[in-house]
């Protein structure tokens, strides 16, 4: 087998990635990396120890006259996105698009669209297809432990999201459109994959409850020495945060799906535990999780009727893995190689980020419009059907 050779656009936050996917021998290696910032490139440069000084760059344009690059890793702010990918697209270099896709509905169907005007491989990085806890919730449904699913629930508790979100780009509405884009994008794919559906309307309400009044940096200034390191306790006591903050740290939204499923998502970034609990209930049964790394059970109740019962008829626990994001960075890197050489179907889809953004973007409408019901954008039927039959004309 031989590596598909990368190039890594964006060494932020998410050079995790770039580090995950270097597998020399075992389908990709990092070749080159780019980044408009000097000091993110020097630490790129220290952590990437095996690239040359000349393989790392300030303009994406010079990764994209390599011939000797398959493939672009884009991993770069929200904002961004639309303009690198379908730049990456045009110039034939298959892309992995971290998520969430785009920060609008249109950005995410210019992308779409130059990837099938193109005919270049387009792979959308939702990772969460591939942790455990995710992949063990879909295979009890496959199976037909809980009959078919009706309604999912999904609660997030973000303890950590006045650091990861309110203390840089994240916090402005200009560079991600609001959290319920931006962070829940996942969840929503999730929803969309364990119920078999998408979301054809929305309602949401939303507030920027705590993290509006706290202490801010003036503009210019670099984040908190001890960022992502340390964290205050309780939530009041955060300072340091982004000079300007206009998304929402408490969302809730409501969804009807095309397969006649309702859903609910809700949201909040001053809670004291991090993690996300899923229900989804079916004809026969529901399953709910408890944790979502490895070591977490998802228990499952399919006899009754009967009173609260903690243990539930079942469980089931959530394997052990090795790298990060429990696991699934590993494993989506290894199934962008497979596409980027083989083609054909994979777990994640770039139809149905699309589809997570457009749930996330109009429910944030929706937030912004005192709850108003919003409905989902169609897609053109020639970009469905390309991206249903896996980019294959």
């Amino acid at each position: 087998m031989q590596d598909v050779r990368l190039g890594v656009i964006g060494l932020g936050l998410r050079l995790s990635l770039a580090l995950a996917a270097h597998r020399p021998g075992k389908g990709s290696v990092v070749a080159a990396v780019c980044d408009n910032d000097p000091e993110a490139l020097r630490r790129g440069l220290d952590r990437l120890d095996w690239l040359k000084p000349e393989d790392a760059v300030a303009d994406h344009r010079r990764l994209l006259d390599r011939a000797d690059l398959d493939a672009i890793l884009v991993v770069t702010p929200d904002d961004t996105h639309e303009a690198l990918a379908v730049d990456c697209l045009r110039a034939g270099k298959a892309v992995y698009l971290e998520k969430p896709m785009h920060i609008t509905v249109d950005g995410c169907d210019a992308i779409l669209r130059a990837a099938y005007q193109t005919g270049t491989r387009l792979y959308v990085g939702h990772n969460m297809r591939h942790m455990g806890v995710v992949r063990r919730m879909r295979e009890i449904i496959a199976r037909g432990d809980i009959g078919e699913p009706k309604t999912v629930w999904v609660r997030h508790f973000v303890s950590y999201g006045g650091d990861f979100y309110f203390k840089d780009w994240h916090a402005e509405r200009s560079r991600t459109t609001g959290l319920l884009l931006q962070k829940a994008a996942h969840d929503l794919d999730v929803i969309h994959w364990l119920a078999g559906g998408y979301t054809e309307r929305v309602n949401a309400f939303g507030s920027l409850m705590l993290h509006g009044d706290l202490p801010r940096r003036a503009p210019g200034t670099p984040r908190p020495e001890n960022w992502l390191k340390e964290y205050e306790w309780p939530p009041t006591a955060r300072t340091g945060l982004n000079h300007h903050i206009d998304v929402e740290d408490v969302s809730v939204m409501n969804m009807q799906l095309d397969n006649g499923v309702l859903a609910a998502y809700q949201q909040c970034h001053f809670s004291p535990d991090y993690f996300r609990n899923y229900t989804v209930i079916g004809t026969e049964g529901r399953l709910e999780n408890f944790g979502d790394e490895a070591g977490a059970e998802v228990r499952v109740w399919n006899t009754g009727p009967s009173r609260y019962r903690a243990d539930g008829d079942i469980s089931y626990r959530v394997p052990d893995v090795e790298g990060t994001h429990g696991g699934s960075d590993t494993a989506i890197l290894a199934e962008f190689a497979r596409f980027v050489r083989e083609g054909g179907p994979t777990d994640t889809s770039p139809l149905a980020a699309r589809m997570s953004v457009a749930a996330g973007y109009m429910a944030t409408m929706s937030l912004r419009d005192g709850g108003r019901p919003y409905d989902i954008p169609p897609l053109e039927p020639e970009l469905a059907a390309y991206f249903e039959n896996a980019q294959q004309r």
